[in-house]
């Protein structure tokens, strides 16, 4: 089985190393240099038709795209998520032996601010910024796919080398408990393996559903999920109200009943071995 990773990154890189050893994968992104000996590099542009037409037609059986914009701009996001999304819906229309399964990785901002409701696969989406305007236009492209496809819409995604929550609150910055404001994390280990999971699933010839939302088993207010790191880390916050506008309880249930099991299911197990890591270093 030969998986393509569309911008391959550190969640990429995560999935890719925990396929079984009788799939081949590939990483494509402009810059290849750093990727792990397991992931046989392609130098390519996935927002160039040419570029991008030039490197599937060899054949690949998965493709999987996540992508990371230069930065958090309209413009960027338009450039990386949107770009790519097209180029992908017209290279997949063109080839005559199409992938057989693109699965391409969302974000839960598409859902906008539902006043800490719940929301899962079945709520409406209702993008507030420009960020989950664009990702939910390049959702709609994919799902026009002439092939089988499955998006993933991770919530916020902490692990190594993504501390800046850790790093506010070593900093002593808290969050009052009154407006509640909801905090959805899921671990880079746990995107890798749901990704991981849904590779297996398709394998093995049982249906996967066209989209699921990835996130923890645990959302928390950000008032308790700063005060239990603060007792972690033995500081002192002090309370900062933040305006959020798009406040949402995530609900993984279709991932679950799936059979994906997490290696984090709360923040505080996945917190807690972060925090060991960084210990230790």
């Amino acid at each position: 089985m030969k998986v393509l990773f569309i911008g391959c990154g550190d969640i990429a890189q995560r999935t890719a190393n925990l396929l079984p050893n009788n799939y081949r994968s590939f990483g494509l992104k402009r810059n290849t240099s750093g990727l792990p000996s397991r992931i046989i590099p392609i130098s390519a542009d996935a927002t160039s038709s040419q570029h991008f037409y030039s490197v599937v037609s060899e054949g690949f059986d998965i493709w999987i795209a996540t992508l990371t914009p230069s930065e958090f701009t309209e413009q960027a996001y338009r450039d990386s998520y949107l770009a790519a999304a097209k180029t992908i819906a017209t290279t997949v229309g063109s080839l005559d032996k199409p992938p057989k399964l693109v699965i391409w990785v969302s974000s839960t901002s598409v859902y906008g601010d539902c006043k800490s409701g719940w929301v899962d696969e079945t709520s409406k989406v209702n993008p507030t910024t420009f960020s989950g305007t664009i990702l939910l236009e390049a959702e709609q492209v994919i799902n026009n796919l002439p092939c089988e496809h499955s998006i993933v819409r991770f919530s916020g995604i902490y692990g190594p080398g993504r501390s800046r929550m850790l790093g506010q609150v070593e900093a002593g910055k808290g969050r009052p408990e009154k407006p509640e404001q909801w905090s959805n994390r899921i671990h880079s280990r746990d995107c890798a393996g749901s990704l991981a999971h849904i590779i297996e699933i398709f394998s093995t010839g049982k249906s996967i559903a066209s989209l699921y939302l990835a996130s923890d088993s645990q959302p928390v207010t950000q008032h308790d999920l700063r005060n239990w790191l603060a007792s972690q880390l033995s500081v002192n916050l002090a309370e900062e109200p933040v305006k959020m506008s798009s406040i949402r309880r995530c609900s993984n249930r279709l991932l679950l009943a799936s059979g994906y099991r997490f290696i984090y299911p709360s923040y505080k197990e996945g917190y807690a071995q972060l925090i060991n890591e960084r210990q230790s270093t």
